[in-house]
């Protein structure tokens, strides 16, 4: 099963967004701990999208498709906006107090926890985000990179 949903690079969009993961989560019948987790992560990669990948006031689109395919979820987002990969910063030192932590990427960070595979490539003049999550194992504390 496959679906795709394109948003206009615009917060007002994220309920949008939602409403596609639950949707498609229903029709793949994932449980509602599993899609919760999803969520969350499909609106930290969607956002940062939304917020970053176009200049201040320029129209853009993003796109979301949503696979499943035996016990793997997949989604891919992709948008023509600036080159930008999130999985090249570092991890989070989530023990550092919050003076003294870097601001940014805890969104990724979160992410990868909640994701089994997160890859970023730079094709055709887009940006591609691609995120899997096996559904047999509901751990959201085993995120890969």
């Amino acid at each position: 099963m496959r679906r795709e949903i394109i948003l206009a690079n615009d917060l007002e969009e994220v309920p949008r967004l939602s409403a596609f993961i639950d949707e498609f989560a229903e029709a793949v019948e994932l449980d509602f701990s599993l899609t919760m987790s999803l969520n969350l992560a499909m609106e930290e990669a969607v956002v940062n999208v939304i917020q970053y990948a176009y200049p201040q006031g320029t129209k853009g689109e993003v796109s979301i498709s949503a696979e499943k395919d035996g016990e793997n979820v997949k989604f891919v987002i992709s948008d023509s906006g600036v080159a930008f990969d999130p999985t090249a910063k570092g991890e989070v030192d989530v023990d550092l107090g919050v003076d003294d932590r870097p601001i940014g990427g805890l969104g990724i960070h979160l992410v990868r926890q909640i994701m089994d595979y997160v890859k970023y490539e730079r094709k055709e003049g887009k940006n591609v985000l691609t995120l899997i999550k096996n559904t047999a194992s509901q751990d959201e504390g085993e995120g890969l990179l």
